[in-house]
């Protein structure tokens, strides 16, 4: 086997949420591979602290950084021409930012529905539009990576608003990925399981939940953003040229057992 098929040499790649947790995971996977890589987040601190990791494994032409609030959905045609300007085009798109909203569902409030849904669903959806149009005018093909979840095949309580987003994106991913396929461009998604980030922090500190996962999961740990950095260059790579509308689970085991 050529394992230069893995290889990202010469690829440009936004990667949103690559400020933190498995966004900034990928980010890794993706400068190690050879690609150049602009990250995206809310917090300029959470940026240019990325930016200094992501420079010091591949140099400081690696990445650059921006900010933007994907909730602002009208802003998103913008904020891409930006990134595709400051990378000299984007190859490939990871869609990895989202937030989440605690509370039974009939005490979510309807704006912080909206504001998940926004987040982690439409923003996703623009950002794949405004990609595809710029692949699709130039001739080129493109890969795009979304963030599913454990929450895209079931739910748990006080996960409403976040379990119909990822549901969503499971969806999205599919009929995405038959829209653009005559046009080579690829769309495929990560479903994670249960893993050690600042959205899941509130968790780990429980020391119930987190006796729980690690019973839960056949491999019997959370899992790390480390664990990202292989599958989506996978994904991003001719590796995986003939791979399209599917969504591979790093979950530990989780869904293959009860």
């Amino acid at each position: 086997m050529d394992l230069s098929m893995f290889s990202l040499e010469g690829k440009t790649a936004l990667v949103t949420g690559g400020n933190s947790g498995i966004g900034l995971g990928i980010a890794r996977g993706l400068v190690k591979a050879g690609a150049r890589v602009a990250i995206a987040g809310r917090s300029e601190a959470k940026c240019a602290d990325a930016l200094v990791e992501l420079r010091a494994i591949a140099g400081k032409d690696a990445a650059v950084a921006l900010t933007c609030d994907l909730a602002d959905t009208d802003s998103i045609p913008a904020f891409f021409d930006a990134a595709a300007a400051a990378l000299g085009g984007v190859d490939i798109l990871v869609n990895s930012a989202g937030i989440t909203y605690r509370s039974r569902a009939d005490l979510v409030p309807l704006a912080e529905y909206d504001r998940v849904l926004r987040v982690n669903l439409t923003a996703p959806y623009v950002l794949s539009q405004c990609f595809a149009r710029a692949r699709i005018a130039a001739g080129l093909p493109g890969s795009i990576i979304m963030i599913a979840s454990l929450m895209s095949e079931a739910s748990r309580p006080t996960t409403s608003a976040y379990t119909v987003s990822k549901g969503g994106i499971r969806q999205l991913v599919r009929a995405l990925a038959v829209d653009w396929a005559p046009f080579g461009i690829r769309v495929n998604g990560i479903g994670p399981g249960f893993v050690r980030t600042p959205l899941n922090q509130v968790l780990v500190d429980n020391p119930e939940f987190d006796a729980w996962v690690k019973r839960r999961a056949p491999l019997g740990r959370w899992g790390t953003p480390e664990d990202f950095e292989g599958v989506a260059v996978f994904l991003a790579s001719d590796a995986a040229r003939f791979m399209t509308g599917q969504i591979v689970y790093v979950d530990g085991g989780w869904l293959a057992t009860f």
